[in-house]
């Protein structure tokens, strides 16, 4: 469906200026726009690539001048990335999910089912299940007893949700994300090497035998409102309480939330990220791709972790942290120079064992 520059300027709370009357079917970047796209060139960097295309119209970044640039409108944003998410928003249709209930959908007697809610093919609704109204629920997805989904929630293929999980308002799953599947929680009747090794910071003992018994996860996963799962992510489901999520936390494809972790407000988490067993995150806690933080531990609010860190201790609120182990930004980066330098200094620690050597010989 096209819209004009107007209406969209209107949805982002931007100004408009010439022709805002014109259609736009889609966004392009500015090399790649035609004569319905909306480029977008929010930097002077992409005044080229408005040259080489065919926009009519784009959104600009402050100062720039719309007809020097051959087009015949613009838009103009205060913040380019922030307006990104409006007028993606705008413009995405949102994944095709027919209305009402498909005819292959098994749906238990018991489940209620919101006002206005679409259900895809093959999707399975346990026991007492209740969906908000407003709710998708794409194709393959599998809902178990007592789930609770709120308004608005959109599950994308092949998404399963455990027993008794409870999810607020506005929740998206993007496909494969599993929710509530059974925490890794084994013991061994005699200690373990794992708790020896925990005790003595040192060599693994060898034991006879050692199996391991697993500890049932009886409580499940709670999930407030505007939680957004990426792809192939897992949240297991608590040992005795809940694994919890905040209000409006953000998690990438293929990140594993493990049993009794909680997570506060606002939380954005990076593919790749794992939080392991019983370990408390505050809120605005952002980690980059592939972090790891160990079982057991309190990261504060604020706190911010760069790629690849592996957080091992307790980490206070507001802190930047990166490296293995975690360490403050600033140290690590300090460090990284002293690293860089050392074949420098070990040059000259050899020239003076050279020159002290030869003092030596004449004397």
């Amino acid at each position: 469906m096209d819209h004009t520059v107007k209406q969209i300027a209107d949805a982002l709370g931007a100004r408009a200026e010439g022709a805002t009357d014109l259609p736009i079917s889609r966004a392009a970047e500015p090399a790649d726009a035609d004569a319905t796209a909306l480029a977008l060139a929010m930097d002077p960097k992409y005044a080229e690539g408005l040259a080489r295309g065919a926009a009519r119209a784009a959104i600009l970044w402050d100062g720039a001048d719309w007809r020097a640039l051959g087009l015949e409108a613009a838009i103009y944003v205060p913040r380019p990335r922030y307006a990104l998410a409006g007028l993606t928003a705008a413009l995405d249709p949102g994944p095709g999910i027919a209305p009402g209930i498909h005819a292959s959908a098994v749906i238990d007697p018991t489940a209620e089912v919101g006002v206005n809610a679409a259900i895809g093919p093959f999707v399975v609704v346990g026991p007492r299940v209740r969906i908000g109204k407003n709710a998708r629920i794409a194709a393959h997805c599998v809902l178990s007893e007592d789930v609770r989904i709120g308004d608005g929630a959109l599950l994308l293929a092949r998404v399963t949700i455990g027993p008794r999980v409870k999810i607020g308002a506005r929740f998206i799953a993007q496909p494969g994300a599993v929710i509530g599947a059974d925490g890794m929680s084994f013991v061994t009747p005699e200690k373990s090497t794992v708790e020896t090794v925990r005790e003595s910071m040192g060599q693994a003992q060898t034991v006879a035998r050692q199996r391991w018994t697993r500890i049932h996860s009886l409580g499940s996963v709670t999930i407030g409102d505007d939680v957004e799962v990426g792809a192939n992510a897992t949240i297991d489901r608590g040992t005795i309480r809940d694994t919890r999520l905040g209000n409006g936390t953000k998690i990438d494809n293929l990140v594993h939330l493990a049993h009794n972790v909680v997570v506060g407000d606002d939380c954005l988490f990076a593919a790749l990220v794992g939080i392991a067993g019983s370990t408390t995150v505050g809120d605005r806690v952002v980690l980059g791709g592939q972090v790891g933080v160990a079982d057991n531990l309190m990261v504060g609010d604020d706190v911010v972790a760069g790629g690849g860190t592996k957080i091992l201790s307790n980490v206070p609120a507001g802190r930047a942290m990166i490296g293995y182990p975690a360490v403050k930004m600033e140290t690590h980066v300090a460090g990284y120079k002293a690293l860089r330098r050392l074949p420098r200094l070990f040059a000259q620690v050899a020239a003076l064992q050279k020159a002290v050597s030869k003092t030596g010989q004449k004397d």
